[in-house]
């Protein structure tokens, strides 16, 4: 509900989204534990145990690592998540590790998909407190390449 819900007092930390407004342009990395919007331009890593939302007005350009990935702006990069949805104004250019990817008429997706290991998208490292991808997906790619050929092999 937020500070103008029905209910006083703080508001749910649950239902927080950050969000980067139209104009503004962050370079590095965001790592967060709510949903976020991206309206501006982000170059660098975003990583989110929630869902991150690219605006018609939005551009990313680097990693999403997210539990779901909604794109209706620009992406350049990669995105791992749970789920990879492009809306009809949407463009992906490079890689979508992900076992559910849908693309609404209009939407673009120029790249390659590789499915998505089974393992947590993001998580929060007990010591530090910290959001942090899994260390595996930095090598995803080759991980994905020979797991696919054990596969093939093994059968």
């Amino acid at each position: 509900m937020g500070i103008f819900g029905k209910k006083s007092g703080a508001p749910n930390k649950l239902s927080a989204t950050t969000i980067i407004a139209s104009g503004c342009r962050i370079t590095g990395t965001i790592q967060l534990a709510c949903d976020i919007q991206i309206d501006g331009q982000v170059e660098g890593k975003i990583i989110s145990e929630k869902m991150v939302v690219i605006s018609h007005e939005g551009c990313v350009k680097g990693e999403i690592y997210a539990e779901k990935i909604v794109v209706n702006g620009v992406v350049n990069g990669s995105c791992y998540a749970n789920a990879v949805e492009i809306l009809e104004k949407g463009k992906i250019t490079g890689s979508a590790f992900s076992d559910n990817l849908s693309i609404d008429r209009g939407g673009l997706f120029f790249g390659d998909i590789h499915p998505m290991e089974k393992t947590a998208v993001s998580s929060i490292d007990k010591n530090s407190g910290q959001l942090a991808a899994p260390e595996k997906n930095n090598d995803l790619a080759k991980q994905l390449k020979s797991e696919s050929s054990n596969k093939v092999v093994n059968k």
